[in-house]
């Protein structure tokens, strides 16, 4: 559905409280703060958590950095990014490593190759290749399982891929680093008022028509003229997104390094095999980390309606919601998860084809059904903003999409993502698989389904 026609000068409001402080929270809280247009509104910000919290998916030893992209509207924006991880205080201070990216995929015509063929053509448009490399920068093409196997010949020393090509200036963030780092800068910058506590629901006026804030599990209400939801893989818990963003769970498996393999994986490309939906990437924490980019694992859960106008019409609705170490401590991967996460070491990186694990975990992505933000003033519902659907390329994009998400807020989005980023008409009732032609791996898998096929090797 397209966007509605904005009015000319939108009012401003006097207060904005902002549901989630992850990577779409802090960055709207940060662009708010700097905005003229918003220096005389009073803005809040409520996150469960009083510092970033290794549970959320924001917190990590690592996340990819990169500007490849088959659609070109976000080949453009992540490029924007990148220059700012490369050369401002986002990446400063050991936060952003600059190792490159092999994009990758399996020949014929499979799942991924047509994405890989986009992204490549985006990102060297309107450049000779070769003038480039010369300058130690920019893209080279790998044609070939053997030219691919050379080129990671005494680092990874697998089997990483058929075909793809290195952009050498993407690489990757200490995700833990950067968001202690954001978080800090709200704070000390003193615009916004940080408040430590869990969102329950949200407040309505007595018709259901307008937002008035949100509630805590302490009891307390926090309330303010706009309302904006930026509680990522949360986010369905508290309005109803059924058919437009979804929670899933992606698998993360981590192996410790000595001394000298941290050294020796630092600075290697980081290979995502967009066919086979894996990659493994270093950290600056002494692991590395192999991760499944795919379609992931749905949670099932019944909750309330959102909606308290059809809250005593239904018994509830059924929607996927993360469950993290918090609600499950003893959490280890399934086995399917492991088991993807085992063959991708051997094949990767022999050497380590047989070290154990020291930890698994879900990184739990807000998908949605093209793998497009949700950036969007809720049509039902005066008063009441959506920041959400990272569709797990959310992160990469922090140091700009706060100033992205105002501009939407002042109903003035980017041309280029007007549509993108709109609410849309349809509302299937079953799971979002995001399709964007870069997920691998099976799709439609339920956790509590493949929890019960067993669990460690």
């Amino acid at each position: 559905m397209p966007p509605p026609n904005p009015p000319s000068d939108p009012p401003i409001p006097s207060s904005i409280l902002i549901l989630g402080a992850g990577v779409f929270g802090l960055s709207t809280a940060l662009s708010l703060s700097h905005h003229p247009s918003f220096r005389s509104t009073r803005l809040t910000l409520v996150d469960r958590f009083a510092t970033p919290h290794a549970a959320t998916s924001s917190v990590d030893s690592s996340r990819l950095v990169r500007a490849d992209y088959a659609d070109p509207a976000y080949a453009a924006l992540g490029a924007a990014a990148n220059a700012f991880w490369k050369g401002s205080e986002w990446g400063a201070d050991g936060r952003y490593r600059q190792s490159g990216l092999c994009l990758l995929a399996e020949k014929g015509g499979g799942r991924g190759e047509g994405y890989v063929r986009g992204s490549l053509e985006n990102v060297t448009r309107g450049k000779r290749e070769r003038e480039r490399e010369r300058e130690g920068e920019g893209v080279r093409v790998l044609d070939g399982r053997e030219e691919v196997r050379r080129f990671y010949e005494g680092s990874l020393g697998g089997d990483v891929g058929e075909w793809g090509y290195v952009n050498w200036e993407s690489g990757w963030v200490d995700a833990e680093k950067v968001m202690r780092w954001a978080r800090k800068r709200v704070e000390d910058e003193g615009r916004v008022e940080c408040l430590t506590g869990e969102v329950t629901e949200l407040l309505y006026t007595g018709d259901g028509a307008r937002m008035l804030g949100a509630k805590l599990a302490s009891g307390e209400e926090v309330r303010a003229e706009l309302t904006v939801v930026a509680m990522g893989a949360w986010s369905g818990r508290v309005v109803d997104l059924r058919g437009r963003a979804s929670a899933t769970g992606q698998i993360l498996a981590y192996v410790d390094l000595n001394e000298e393999q941290q050294r020796k994986f630092a600075n290697v490309p980081v290979p995502l095999n967009l066919t086979r939906g894996m990659f493994v990437v270093p950290s600056s924490q002494g692991h590395l980390k192999i991760a499944r980019h795919g379609f992931g694992y749905a949670n099932p859960v019944r909750i309330p309606h959102p909606d308290p106008r059809k809250r005593r019409q239904a018994d509830g609705i059924t929607v996927s919601l993360p469950r993290t170490t918090i609600e499950d401590p003893g959490f280890w991967a399934p086995r399917e998860a492991e088991q993807a996460c085992r063959e991708t070491l051997r094949r990767m990186v022999p050497e380590l084809a047989e070290r154990p694990f020291s930890k698994t975990r879900l990184c739990w992505y807000c998908d949605t059904p093209k793998g497009d933000y949700l950036i969007t003033y809720h049509p039902d519902f005066e008063g009441l903003f959506l920041a959400t659907g990272g569709s797990g390329h959310g992160f990469k994009m922090l140091p700009v999409l706060g100033d992205k998400i105002v501009d939407c807020v002042l109903r003035q989005p980017p041309e280029e993502f007007k549509h993108k980023w709109c609410w849309s008409d349809s509302q299937p009732e079953d799971f979002l698989w995001t399709d964007d032609a870069s997920r691998g791996g099976p799709q439609g898998m339920i956790l509590d389904a493949e929890m019960k096929k067993g669990s460690k090797l």
